[in-house]
């Protein structure tokens, strides 16, 4: 088992670092062969596909190995792991300086990722203006006619505030502008995608990674939310993808966060819709 590990960016801001590792072996599973135990991570929703594959090719490699996953938003995986409850954090935003210095947070980045606006792949309307964005979600526009498109009133659809992806988009998106008190709340991206789906006359935001026929998304300022876009940084509305420890990353921790950042698990991350760092 190769165990040499090649420090290949280090990010200091204030009291926030940030570290991304490579592991250079034949196979970055091979770090897991002859370990057991128990790994448990919680967070961000965005990158449970990519966490879930990981998570899925460890645990057929090696038995011995359990890795619990929950989701619950950035904001409850920073508590938990900074509380000691889960190994692994997730957030799709950066920790805050009173998040790093309470927890003792340790923050290693592995992707980039778009937030985009999306509708049900019946509605006309899949251009909008930051201004239409920001009117509809403050509730000063309420029915798609007044955008050209049907006599329907038009139903949002948003995350709570522990939310990444809420974050971004609020920030980005909206320019932190406010969320109409009758806004729709789901849990999660894939709850997001869920309702838009089903709900012809809604509008909400996803992880560009979670976008697929299910969905269309929306044109902003006339620019398609893509990977494309978001590595160009035409489209402006993105993130990155965190995964955080109490203190720097050890045992089965540090290895799937070494296996997140090896070019198998950056390859993974741009199969999922995502943008590499590596």
């Amino acid at each position: 088992m190769n165990k040499r590990f090649i420090l290949i960016k280090c990010l200091m801001a204030m009291t926030v670092i940030i570290f991304s590792y490579g592991i250079c072996s034949a196979s970055g599973l091979d770090a897991f062969k002859g370990e057991k135990g128990v790994l448990r991570i919680s967070g961000g929703t965005a990158h449970i596909p990519v966490i879930m594959e990981v998570a899925k090719r460890i645990m057929t490699a090696n038995p011995d190995i359990q890795i619990t996953i929950a989701g619950g938003g950035s904001g409850a995986g920073i508590k938990q792991v900074g509380e000691g409850l889960v190994n692994i954090g997730n957030s799709g935003r950066l920790p805050t300086e009173i998040e790093v210095e309470k927890y003792n947070l340790v923050i290693y980045k592995w992707a980039i990722d778009g937030v985009a606006p999306v509708v049900n792949p019946k509605n006309s309307i899949q251009k909008l203006s930051s201004k239409e964005l920001q009117d509809i979600y403050s509730g000063k526009i309420t029915n798609w006619k007044t955008l050209g498109g049907e006599d329907r009133s038009i139903n949002i659809y948003t995350r709570d505030k522990s939310s990444g992806t809420r974050e971004v988009f609020w920030k980005k998106a909206l320019g932190k502008g406010d969320i109409f008190g009758r806004a729709n709340f789901v849990a999660s991206n894939g709850a997001m995608k869920s309702a838009v789906t089903n709900d012809p006359y809604a509008l909400g935001y996803v992880s560009v990674g979670y976008i697929d026929n299910s969905v269309a998304p929306v044109s902003l300022d006339n620019v398609a939310p893509s990977l494309d876009t978001v590595k160009t940084g035409e489209y402006k509305v993105a993130r990155g993808l965190f995964s955080n420890t109490k203190g720097t990353a050890t045992g089965l921790a540090k290895k799937f966060i070494d296996y997140l950042l090896s070019s198998e698990g950056q390859k993974l991350a741009a199969e999922k819709g995502f943008i590499p760092v590596n």
